[in-house]
């Protein structure tokens, strides 16, 4: 049991567990009106990533504001993006974060690309419901 640095004496196990990134991602895309959102788990199936978030939005404009409060949101949590490309086309934009790579597609690019198709062997995660707030 963790103890409290001032006394060493037992302290209760914190009342919020950390949430995942790859749910801080898919909330984030969420509240833009992100659609299609899924999540994949590539744990069993390559060794370069963890996840996929994967999501579509309807113009370059949303795309973009996605992709922004994704980044935006990580960062509260403490997760900085190794890189992000593709944000001025906004057809495609792509945040790597290493164990997480969140990707950001309109409609036609997601089609295209197909990355649900072509990584079909990785776990689909379901996204939990948002807490109600009070």
């Amino acid at each position: 049991m963790p103890t409290t640095p001032e006394t060493n004496t037992p302290r209760a196990a914190s009342q919020e567990e950390a949430i995942p990134n790859w749910l801080t991602a898919a909330r984030a895309a969420e509240s833009k009106k992100a659609v299609n959102i899924r999540v994949l788990d590539l744990r069993e199936v390559t060794t370069f990533s963890d996840y996929f978030v994967i999501c579509t939005g309807t113009n370059a404009r949303q795309i973009q504001a996605i992709a922004e409060e994704v980044i935006v949101s990580l960062k509260r949590e403490g997760e900085l993006a190794n890189s992000t490309e593709g944000f001025e086309g906004a057809e495609w934009i792509l945040a790597d974060y290493g164990d997480l790579l969140v990707h950001v597609f309109s409609e036609r690019a997601r089609e295209f690309y197909g990355l649900e198709r072509l990584w079909r062997h990785a776990r689909e995660i379901e996204i939990p419901s948002a807490p109600q707030e009070s």
